[in-house]
């Protein structure tokens, strides 16, 4: 993660820990059809670096859902994590 990233982290777990919202990160990594395993555990590697960090900064672990999808199929950017905000 950049350091603007970890800026944006922060400010969204103090906005989102007063609630009751959960967040769900969804994380991809860039891969080809014979990369699917290793695709599926680099984007948990990076889904699970930014629950990390999102629990130092305030979010209690239990309010954050991981689904680590592997390669991306949706068109976007092969290589990210996509935050979820899930109002109760």
């Amino acid at each position: 993660m950049t350091r603007d990233d970890e800026d944006l982290l922060k400010i969204m777990a103090e906005k989102v820990a007063p609630t009751n919202a959960r967040l769900q990160l969804k994380a991809y990594a860039e891969g080809t059809g014979n990369d699917t395993s290793k695709a599926r555990r680099l984007s948990l590697s990076r889904a699970l670096a930014v629950r990390s960090y999102l629990i130092e900064n305030g979010l209690r672990s239990t309010r954050i859902d991981v689904r680590a999808l592997g390669i991306a199929r949706d068109g976007g950017a092969p290589d990210r994590v996509d935050i979820l905000l899930l109002e109760r």
